[in-house]
């Protein structure tokens, strides 16, 4: 029993984190209806400014830094938590007014990727200007220990659980009982009466980020030391809390808290009970990050309905979609330009090229789900390694040859789209981005990242062949071979040809119909959530598909393969090139990690490194200044030319009307 309790108390200092954070999701929403993927993201740079101070003294900003100390007397430790709890403020603010200001009266998905794209810029920012394998957190806390019942518990533990009350109390307290509180509740439901009674909504809302984004410093610098730090832990903390704040119904604060802090509890019982003989092996690792997917699923089916709808945004169209038709010409154009760039490519740029291609087909399942069902989905890339994963099971371990092995790893990732497009059927929206990025993390923390379901070694991937003919990847030194190219190609185009003819018939209309309006789409005689669950399922198909070509061009997969900083790479890339149409796919695929951009980012102008924050930078001026992409952008403005060339009739329109209406009269 003493044992279990110290684990539980040991627990409340990730849970104080995830308690802290979720309290800031819930203010955040309640000030401005927006769901801020990004919340850790804050508590990360802070981490990383106190542990750089701490260490030698140097104050990192974004660009540039200042010297405060050295490494034999570095800044004092009491400057320096204010000076992380600062920045990470003042990235809040940043945030509100460049980003999030903004996109206030925009679609709910340029909200969301716009959130995920400044939570991948933060966190790629990080890695650029710290020294983060040398950097480590000090205590600030007390390191004193009690005794109850049995369990040894830690001061520090104690003191950030009461850190995360005290947060909570006082953000209820500043939303129920201050007058800017309330005018900001007010003012998030109805902007234009608000600023009639003479409140700025924006420099209300603009309060509610600088004090949530320091709360998420604070408890951020002061939990450090316990739960330690690395580039994407604080960051996809925001997961955990997600299911507390919904839970709380994201309008509690109380419950969002009590939620954040059993949640980190119970994950420590977990790892607790992993150490027991009686626990499975398959069981041991992961589990405790699969919990928070759960819960946001069951809160959502159960408070779904409940939870809050923002009434200062509004209803607002996503970007327009072009239907997509197949023509010989452009179609041969496209097919000829990509057999000539693995023609005349060798090396490191074919695999480029070849990565490109693969990586449109990905894309292009975001595409059919996100850009022409309207189902926000950040889950592409765990499809993907599902597939590649089963297929090493197929290949090597059952020897089921090519292409028939690849068609069934791809039916087990259509299988897993499906049971991950469950909650689609109850909840949309910004909501349902939540439920996917759960789902993500979940399947890289519980079967990609677990060694008895796929260990770090032996993942291998027999080379395919088809009917004798070698279609391997590799050849003595040539690093990708020109007949497994050329079959990544047919299989890509027999895909998109095949996804643009379901995107341009019945099927794709009645998706159109389902993301313009759902409940119309009903009354039309459409089953919408056969629709949903069929683009699901089509959308994992494609992706599996995509992981496949994936886990054939590596031999070998791991993990890191598919990791959800990836998925969320090429959604950004997808969006950039146009969510809401093919050639955005190709857009995307070109640009897409380790595709032709990166490659000739990291061989050309050596600027490999940069690649991800580059990617995410690109992707927040996109969702903020052109939120239909670069292949929305040249339609538009291919049919504004168009027009402009069109020469006007020069007949008179009314004359021959008049006439007609003579003639027709003389006959009478």
């Amino acid at each position: 029993m003493g044992q279990f309790l110290q684990f539980v108390f040991l627990g409340l200092s990730t849970g104080a984190v995830y308690a802290v954070l979720a309290s800031s999701l819930v203010g955040v929403h309640a000030a401005t209806g927006i769901i801020n993927f990004a919340q850790g993201a804050f508590a990360l740079w802070a981490v990383y400014v106190v542990a750089a101070l701490r260490t030698d003294g140097t104050f990192v900003l974004p660009i540039g830094s200042i010297p405060l100390g050295s490494e034999e007397e570095p800044t004092p430790m009491l400057l320096a938590a204010v000076l992380g709890v600062a920045s990470a403020a003042v990235w809040a603010l940043l945030a509100h007014v460049a980003v999030f200001r903004p996109l206030r009266h925009a679609p709910v998905l340029a909200q969301v990727v716009a959130s995920v794209g400044l939570m991948l810029f933060i966190q790629a920012l990080v890695g650029l200007r710290f020294d983060t394998e040398n950097l480590f957190a000090l205590p600030i806390l007390p390191e004193n220990t009690l005794t109850v019942a049995g369990a040894l518990i830690n001061v520090s533990d104690l003191i950030l659980a009461g850190i995360a009350i005290a947060v909570a109390v006082g953000l209820r307290a500043y939303f129920a009982f201050t007058t800017a509180g309330i005018a900001t509740r007010a003012g998030s439901e109805d902007e234009l009466a608000a600023r009639l009674t003479g409140y700025s909504p924006d420099r209300l809302a603009a309060i509610v980020w600088g004090l949530t984004g320091a709360a998420c410093g604070l408890v951020g610098v002061l939990a450090a030391y316990t739960i330690g730090i690395n580039e994407t832990s604080y960051t996809f903390y925001v997961i955990p809390a997600l299911a507390a704040a919904l839970v709380g119904r994201l309008s509690s604060f109380g419950v969002a808290c009590a939620a954040g802090l059993t949640l980190g509890s119970f994950q420590a019982v977990i790892l607790w009970v992993d150490t027991k003989d009686l626990w499975p092996n398959w069981a041991q690792a992961g589990l405790g990050d699969a919990v928070p997917f759960v819960i946001v699923v069951v809160a959502l089916f159960l408070l779904g309905g409940k939870i809050p709808a923002r009434g200062s945004l509004g209803s607002v169209k996503m970007p327009a979609v072009r239907i997509p038709r197949i023509r010989i010409v452009p179609t041969a154009a496209v097919l000829a330009i990509a057999v000539a760039a693995i023609l005349l490519t060798t090396g490191t740029w074919r695999f480029g090229v070849v990565t490109s291609i693969i990586l449109s087909l990905i894309a292009l399942s975001l595409v059919l789900l996100t850009g022409y069902l309207g189902q926000i989905s950040l889950a592409s890339m765990a499809f993907a390694g599902t597939a590649g994963f089963a297929l090493s099971k197929l290949a090597d371990g059952w020897n089921i040859p090519f292409p028939i092995g690849m068609v069934l790893a791809a039916l087990a990732a259509t299988a897993l789209g499906i049971l991950v497009g469950i909650p689609a059927l109850r909840i949309r929206g910004a909501q349902l981005a939540v439920v996917t990025l759960a789902a993500a993390l979940a399947i890289q923390s519980f079967v990609f990242n677990n060694p008895s379901l796929t260990p770090a070694q032996g993942n291998l991937i027999a080379d395919p062949t088809l009917f004798g003919l070698d279609l391997g990847v590799r050849d003595g030194t040539d690093l990708v071979t020109l007949p497994f190219a050329l079959m990544v190609l047919v299989v890509v185009a027999i895909c998109t040809l095949a996804v643009m003819r379901v995107m341009a018939g019945a099927t794709g209309r009645a998706m159109l119909a389902v993301r313009s309006n759902e409940r119309a789409a009903a009354s039309a005689g459409i089953d919408v959530a056969a629709t949903k669950l069929l683009g699901f399922a089509v959308s994992a198909f494609l992706a599996g598909i995509g992981g496949c070509l994936i886990g054939y061009s590596r031999g070998q997969l791991s993990a890191g393969s598919f990791t959800v900083v990836i998925g969320l790479t090429v959604l950004a890339m997808t969006y950039v090139g146009g969510i809401t149409s093919v050639s955005g796919a190709f857009l995307a695929g070109t640009v897409g990690p380790l595709g032709v951009g990166y490659v000739f980012l990291n061989q050309t102008l050596d600027l490999g490194e940069y690649y991800d924050i580059i990617a995410a930078g690109v992707l927040l001026l996109m969702a903020v200044l052109n939120p239909v992409g670069i292949a929305g952008a040249w339609a538009s403005a291919f049919e504004a030319l168009r027009a402009r060339l069109r020469k006007p009739d020069p007949r008179p329109v009314a004359e021959p009307v008049a006439g007609v209406e003579k003639e027709a009269a003389a006959h009478v």
